[in-house]
């Protein structure tokens, strides 16, 4: 699934550009007039279409163009009605939602409950392997009553996850006199068809180069009139570019992403001002219940001494010093699989393991292996990706290493792989532990536990474990929120115990602004709004 690959820090610097594209106001109600904004950006374009792409740049673009039925509002990882009127269970298995009268697409043609059922079946039935339709495994049909109402069917009554479903990329709302119902429709049929309804419409788009933003006079969703009617979002092949970019005033923002140690730098710059909030990117290690040291496929096989390397582990991670030597501090320590500002999120880890403080224990391990019978070292298989999760992945685990190893705890063959063999590797039980990340396809708890944990998830490292399955299909369907949040807190309290992964470091964003750039805004819900920029 997509989301595991998109990992990584949010990165977001501003400057005063000199030589900003495009030109002024051309619309969009009570936009700002400072003038148009240039982004630069790193990130990659799959497709323009929903159907067709699951990445963290294709959805850049979707959720300023496309609307929503459901969306967070500014500062809130919550779901609220977006061009919804409101949105309801109406039973158990149905969830009920009732547009606003009078929407329109950015080409003139009506949006109805037509489109949205259009939507919702067009994903079903193309089911592109790049897309995100996996994401509507709950949804059963989709019927339309009338003009504004829409009725989701679902197979599992009371979905908790359901409204935070309607928010995420599976879920931007396309014209049907547009989009065919059974194919991807290119880019450039998409921006001659002008069917957007967000905040902005694609005025031009040249994929992976630039994309030209105007504001939608026509917007009728909860975020209001951008602030910028004009924004122009340059793609950039690398960190350095888009770093030295920053550097020459060649872009008014960089967002997402640079590196660590280019983000120190610029945040130190004269007239520039560093800004953190909350981001949902958690790094992570994986154990392969089958391949691991004492693992079941293993010679020496044994599971309760399986259970003590992994928990000895745990024990030697100080993840502090990697979130300060490596990433300068735009990741921080995490102590459980849920990122932290999501409702449950506990660190379950950091109360079992190490010195219970968040430090490493070299003692602790020892005597946890020891009265398992097991001699030191313990020999262990770590494998890493040098590309995909970025260039201080090395670093990362060259320090990783070091931990484990302290007073001979363990010794460590660490190994890396590209990506296109690495994404095929893991799955196929080639790496007894190796390194993984995950960027939330939703703002729930919930999209940490069900991924990961339900039979392995798309781990597949044979963790199975029926209490922890008991927890998570509990908490999917619990309508108390108290008690729902109890059974997730429980679940990360279960998998802290068993240890089929630990925690190391959640992602933060990152803005660091001038005078001339403002109301960026870093929030829960780890969208990219191009609407909240201004020049002064």
């Amino acid at each position: 699934m997509s989301a595991a690959a998109l990992i990584g820090s949010a990165v977001l610097l501003t400057a005063c550009a000199s030589n900003g594209a495009g030109g002024g106001n051309t619309g969009g109600g009570d936009s700002g007039s400072g003038g148009a904004i240039t982004v630069g950006t790193t990130d990659v374009v799959t497709s323009l279409d929903p159907a067709g792409s699951y990445d963290n740049g294709s959805f850049a673009v979707m959720t300023n163009v496309y609307p929503f039925l459901l969306n967070h509002e500014i500062g809130s990882s919550d779901v609220a009605p977006d061009i919804a009127e409101s949105a309801e269970f109406t039973s158990p298995t149905v969830y009920t939602v009732k547009l606003k009268d009078g929407l329109k697409f950015a080409n003139g043609n009506d949006l109805t409950s037509s489109d949205v059922k259009f939507t919702f079946d067009r994903q079903v039935k193309i089911a592109d392997p790049s897309g995100p339709s996996s994401l509507l495994g709950n949804l059963e049909k989709v019927e339309t009553p009338d003009d504004t109402t829409v009725e989701f069917h679902l197979k599992e009554g009371n979905d908790q996850t359901f409204p935070q479903v309607l928010s995420t990329p599976v879920a931007p709302i396309v014209d049907e006199d547009v989009f065919p119902a059974d194919a991807v429709l290119s880019d450039e049929e998409i921006v001659k068809g002008q069917p957007f309804a967000g905040q902005y419409t694609l005025k031009s788009f040249k994929k992976n180069d630039l994309a030209s933003y105007t504001a939608n006079a026509d917007y009728a969703g909860m975020w209001g009139a951008p602030k910028t009617s004009d924004v122009n979002v340059k793609y950039f092949a690398n960190e350095t570019n888009l770093s030295q970019a920053m550097e020459t005033k060649a872009v008014d923002v960089a967002f997402r992403s640079l590196s660590a140690t280019d983000t120190e730098k610029l945040g130190k710059t004269d007239g520039l001002q560093l800004v953190d909030g909350p981001g949902g990117a958690i790094r992570y290690i994986v154990f392969n219940f089958d391949t691991q040291p004492f693992g079941a496929k293993t010679p020496e096989a044994d599971e309760a001494k399986a259970l003590a390397v992994r928990q000895a582990a745990a024990d030697m991670i100080d993840r502090e010093k990697i979130a300060t030597q490596v990433y300068k501090d735009t990741f921080t320590p995490l102590y459980s699989p849920v990122a932290q500002g999501f409702t449950g999120a506990t660190d379950a880890f950091k109360e079992l393991y190490g010195d219970k403080q968040g430090g490493a224990d070299a003692a602790a391990a020892k005597a946890r292996l020891e009265g398992a019978g097991i001699t030191l070292p313990v020999k262990l298989q770590l494998q890493y990706n040098p590309d995909h999760y970025g260039d201080a992945s090395s670093e990362e685990y060259a320090l990783i290493k070091q931990q484990l190893e302290t007073d001979g705890v363990f010794s460590v063959d660490l190994q890396s792989t590209e990506w296109g063999q690495y994404s095929k590797d893991f799955p196929a039980d080639a790496y007894p532990m190796y390194q993984l990340g995950w960027f939330p396809d939703f703002s729930d708890a919930d999209n940490f536990l069900s991924p990961f944990f339900v039979d392995g998830g798309f781990f597949n490292n044979h963790y199975s474990s029926p209490k922890t399955n008991e927890l998570i299909a509990g908490e999917r369907v619990e309508t108390d929120p108290a008690k729902r949040t109890a059974l997730i807190e429980e679940a990360q309290a279960q998998v802290a115990q068993d240890v089929p992964m630990i925690p190391l470091l959640q992602g933060t964003q990152v803005a660091v602004t001038t005078d001339a750039i403002d109301g960026v805004v870093l929030d829960g819900s780890f969208k990219f709004r191009l609407g909240t920029i201004t020049k002064n």
